[in-house]
């Protein structure tokens, strides 16, 4: 019996431990709307020392700290002995909310935690569907829906032809000539090849328990690859460069390119004139 016993205490403070640090389900609440966070903690702590954080992908910050609601919060959050209050609730508000309480009061630091979870609320926005306009038969292409604002992150579906698409293709009489693949995750639809009867118009949906919207159809066409018109670009090129090559031949062996002419430029020099002023005698004679 003793043993049962201790085997049950044990069990006890380790669940009361794991809901003090990893906390309960998460809290759903709307854009606008409050909620409550609890705080716990043993009812031996006489002084306890309170503090609210609040963390997400996106930033990290303190909601209360010191007694005193920090700058960012003042509007919105208002605490009290074991919780918090926050009001007006926006979509930055998702993520977790931590209660850290120390108290001294018995001699030796004491330390009580308590995280909540809550995700707000959002209906998703108009999505955006990213299709190509053509693509070539047999090669793969990926199309995209774009979604921002739904919290949490909406169910991507994808019609053509106004016909709801489904993740296994080979389920639907409509589909089983298609090869695509649907990412759960992403939503983004894969066709590895594509085939001639993918050709359609395509649009996305995006849906959360708030609401669901479609984007605008998009048409995508399919076309076979032009081997023969490749084939004779080819050709044509290969038929320019014999010819200029040809041509710069020719010049050379007709001596058109490559010759260097030379022209002599002869100086002349102006001979001396005589005169009268630098006359000088060259020759004697007798009378």
């Amino acid at each position: 019996m003793e043993e049962a016993k201790r085997l049950s205490c044990a069990l006890y403070i380790v669940l009361y431990m794991c809901a003090a640090v990893f906390g309960d389900n998460p809290i759903r609440a709307k854009e606008g709307e409050s909620v409550e966070f609890p705080c716990d903690y043993p009812s031996s702590f006489q002084n306890p020392r309170i503090e609210w954080k609040f963390t997400s992908s996106q930033e990290a910050s303190l909601i209360y700290f010191d007694g005193k609601t920090t700058v960012n919060y003042q509007d919105r959050a208002q605490p009290y002995p074991r919780g918090l209050r926050l009001n007006g609730l926006t979509r930055k508000d998702s993520g977790e909310y931590t209660c850290e309480v120390t108290d001294t009061s018995s001699g030796k630091p004491s330390y009580a935690e308590k995280k909540t979870q809550l995700v707000v609320l959002v209906p998703p926005s108009t999505p955006v569907a990213h299709v190509p306009k053509s693509v070539t038969i047999g090669s793969p292409t990926t199309l995209h829906c774009a979604e921002s604002d739904a919290s949490p992150r909406p169910i991507i579906n994808w019609y053509k032809n106004k016909v709801l698409m489904p993740e296994d293709p080979k389920t639907s009489p409509s589909f089983l000539n298609s090869t695509y693949t649907i990412d759960p995750t992403t939503g983004d639809l894969t066709f590895n090849p594509v085939t001639q009867a993918d050709a359609g118009d395509y649009y996305c949906e995006a849906s959360n328990e708030l609401g669901r919207l479609t984007s605008v159809p998009v048409t995508m066409e399919t076309y076979e690859k032009n081997v023969g018109g490749i084939v004779a670009a080819v050709i044509i090129v290969l038929l320019l460069v014999g010819l200029i090559a040809f041509g710069v031949w020719f010049a050379y062996s007709r001596g058109y390119i490559g010759s260097e002419y030379s022209k002599k430029v002869i100086y002349s020099q102006p001979s001396e004139t005589r005169s009268d002023k630098n006359f000088q005698q060259t020759s004697s004679f007798v009378v």
